[in-house]
């Protein structure tokens, strides 16, 4: 109990030894409120119904490059829609020329294999060929399908040597 009853008469205050907490919670709430605010600008907001993977999930780098396929063959770079014929110049443009940087491909579980190929190819014909595979994360279940799990996704690394 934090407060109490005071028996004595004196001038002496009796030591409470119990724990403040109220600071604590006013911290935790506004902690909270932080993360709630910040936790939609962290995530892309291009809808893609991915497939699952039971790969190790790869490293992230601090600020990933993704390219969408979506199920109706519209293409997005991160969350910005690009056509099929400037794809190499707005890649360009975002990396600022660096072929190096690795580009998260992800795309519907429902698009063509043909058509994912097509993008590949694009990929590879405008210098890019650090491409990962991104796919929702499953564990692994003996005897049964694989699962998606809650949430996550994992890069798959994938080789696009010419």
């Amino acid at each position: 109990m934090a407060g109490g009853i005071r028996e004595n008469q004196g001038d002496d205050m009796a030591e409470s030894h119990e724990i403040n907490v109220t600071p604590f919670i006013d911290v935790m709430l506004v902690l909270l409120i932080i993360f709630m605010v910040a936790a939609p600008l962290a995530t892309v907001d291009v809808n893609v119904d991915l497939p699952a993977s039971t790969a190790q999930p790869a490293p992230r780098p601090e600020e990933p490059l993704y390219l969408t396929l979506q199920e109706d063959l519209t293409i997005n770079v991160g969350n910005d829609p690009v056509a099929r014929e400037g794809l190499g110049s707005a890649l360009d443009r975002i990396t600022e020329g660096d072929k190096e940087r690795r580009i998260f491909l992800r795309a519907d579980k429902s698009v063509d294999y043909g058509q994912f190929m097509i993008v590949m190819n694009l990929l590879r014909d405008a210098g890019y060929l650090k491409i990962a595979l991104v796919g929702l994360e499953t564990v692994p279940q003996p005897g049964n399908a694989a699962a998606p799990a809650e949430g996550g996704q994992t890069g798959a690394e994938a080789g696009t040597q010419p």
